[in-house]
């Protein structure tokens, strides 16, 4: 049986998420068409979200 390939939406959002944890800027995005350059920005920002908590150290307060 054939394993059927995730749409071009799913798989530029997960090459932006991995963009954005390889520290790579969001002009790096090598997708023209809206829809898949859009995806890629979406997985970009979510990558980089994700990047930016783990880097800041939970303050204490009290």
């Amino acid at each position: 049986m054939k394993r059927q390939k995730r749409d071009r939406g799913e798989r530029a959002y997960s090459r932006g998420y991995q963009a954005a944890l390889q520290g790579r800027s969001r002009e790096a995005c090598p997708f023209v068409d809206d829809n898949t350059r859009q995806a890629w920005l979406n997985g970009w920002r979510e990558g980089k979200e994700m990047n930016w908590q783990a880097e800041v150290p939970l303050q204490r307060t009290g």
